[in-house]
């Protein structure tokens, strides 16, 4: 690898769980980079990139983030390769529709070129940690769409590449943006989240701060050839009026009243903020539940999208080549990853769409919101975390046999400590593990902090499954 840049690549101690093959002189998966300047440092943090790859109990993580969720049948395939060829084999989806590879040994060198020479990471290495926005995966061809998110989207990632001052945005400050899609994320809270409404026959992109359309209205809104100075306008305050510790919207807010924050970011916009009832009043309409999984009729006639959930977030090499070889028989070639922990073929012939699911299935996905491990999210837990208290994903297993076992689909987190790193939103049920296979049960509650109404302390798997079955229906209302 040239000099230059090696420079920027970061090589943290981690253990070599997975001992990486041996490189052999030019191999194409550590043949040289473009020429292209990528000698710029990379800070200090403890969130994963794609340039800097972070230790774990099981080796080392790099996390790579996807324009939209989106990545090519190609791209797909050279995950899979650095996966399988530097790495433990582990890749992962996460919930804001990126993948990270797990398990990495010593050759973390080799496997960022393989990444860098897919085209999977940023044009300016400073930007890596600041790619954080949010789209529908049928962003463009969703049949709900009040406008095609992806070219808005594209200038908004291209501002964060490419203005310096922003990349000074905490690794873990990001951005949605809602062009009103039937699939869309909505429960995941952001620093600065977009929504499409109508209003009077005109479509306007509201925005709120520290929240997310599935909760609150809009503070205002402006028109949609306005929405990237919005974006500029709201970065460029935040990073004048927060101090260093402040890294998050919710921080600035808790001291620079919302209504302060609106009367400065209306100066420096050249088009006037909208703010009349009919927008802060306005509230985005709710999703059908578990629509990414099974078929999904798209905007084009005769055109339909395939998904199916990865059990428990974790795909193996040979399952991202199946699907990834699917999407260039049957669909456009690309992969879109979801916020729910799935995958989606788009543009399918509604005719192939059969083909497709069985496709899916064939790989291992789940493609049917009735299988009980389809509703699981589950964290890294006591097998690759220190902070784990439990082995939660082995756990999730165990509880959704049962399930399934007395015919019940619920959707439970399992989380092994209290950082909740699996689920970006509060999950109708959550079990935070206490002890090795032991939990607190928490049901969602609209009136309660945190993970909702503590329901059940220091329960086993089994006393779990028990009081799930026991009547489904009550841990389901809000």
């Amino acid at each position: 690898m040239p000099r230059a840049k090696a420079g920027i690549i970061r090589r943290l101690q981690t253990p070599t769980s997975a001992l990486p093959t041996p490189i052999t002189p030019g191999d194409p998966l550590t043949e040289p980079l473009s020429a292209r300047p990528l000698a710029t440092p990379l800070r200090p943090s403890a969130c994963p990139g794609l340039l800097r790859i972070v230790p774990a109990l099981d080796g080392g993580i790099c996390r790579i983030k996807l324009p939209g969720g989106v990545l090519s049948a190609d791209q797909a395939f050279a995950v899979a390769a650095a996966a399988e060829r530097f790495a433990g084999g582990v890749i992962e989806a996460t919930n804001r529709g990126n993948l990270q590879i797990r398990g990495i040994g010593a050759s973390h060198d080799a496997l960022i070129a393989t990444l860098l020479n897919a085209g999977l990471g940023p044009k300016n290495p400073a930007s890596d940690d600041v790619r954080n926005l949010m789209l529908s995966p049928c962003a463009g061809v969703d049949a709900l769409q009040l406008f095609d998110a992806r070219p808005l989207a594209e200038r908004i990632l291209h501002t964060l590449e490419s203005h310096p001052r922003f990349h000074e945005l905490s690794p873990k400050f990001a951005l949605s943006l809602d062009a009103g899609e039937g699939l869309a994320m909505l429960e995941h809270p952001h620093d600065l989240w977009l929504s499409a409404l109508r209003v009077e026959g005109e479509v306007l992109l509201g925005f709120g701060l520290a929240g997310c359309p599935g909760d609150d209205s809009p503070i205002a809104a402006v028109t949609l050839d306005a929405g990237l100075d919005l974006v500029i306008g709201v970065l460029e305050l935040f990073l004048e009026h927060a101090r260093p510790e402040q890294t998050r919207m919710r921080h600035l807010l808790q001291e620079m009243p919302v209504a302060q924050f609106l009367d400065c970011l209306g100066e420096r916009l050249s088009v006037p903020l909208k703010i009349d009832q009919k927008i802060t009043t306005w509230r985005r309409s709710p999703i059908q539940a578990n629509a990414h999984v099974g078929l999904y009729p798209l905007a084009r006639p005769g055109l339909t999208c395939v998904g199916g959930v990865v059990p428990l977030g974790r795909l193996d090499p040979s399952t991202l080549r199946r699907v990834a070889q699917l999407s260039l028989d049957i669909g456009d070639g690309e992969l879109a990853m979801t916020p729910w922990q799935s995958l989606m073929l788009r543009n399918v012939p509604a005719e192939r769409s059969a083909v497709a699911l069985d496709g899916l299935q064939a790989a291992g996905l789940l493609c049917d919101a009735d299988q009980a491990l389809s509703q699981m999210i589950a964290c890294t837990g006591s097998a690759a975390c220190g902070k784990g208290q439990a082995d939660t994903k082995a756990d999730a297993l165990q509880l959704a046999a049962y399930l399934q076992k007395h015919g019940v689909s619920q959707p439970v987190h399992l989380s092994g400590c209290d950082r909740s790193c699996a689920a970006a939103h509060v999950a109708p049920i959550t079990l935070l593990a206490v002890s090795t296979s032991r939990y607190n049960l928490y049901i969602r509650h609209a009136d309660q902090p945190g993970f909702g109404e503590l329901r059940g302390r220091d329960l086993t798997i089994e006393a779990v499954g028990a009081l799930l079955t026991a009547d489904s229906r009550s841990y389901t209302d809000d």
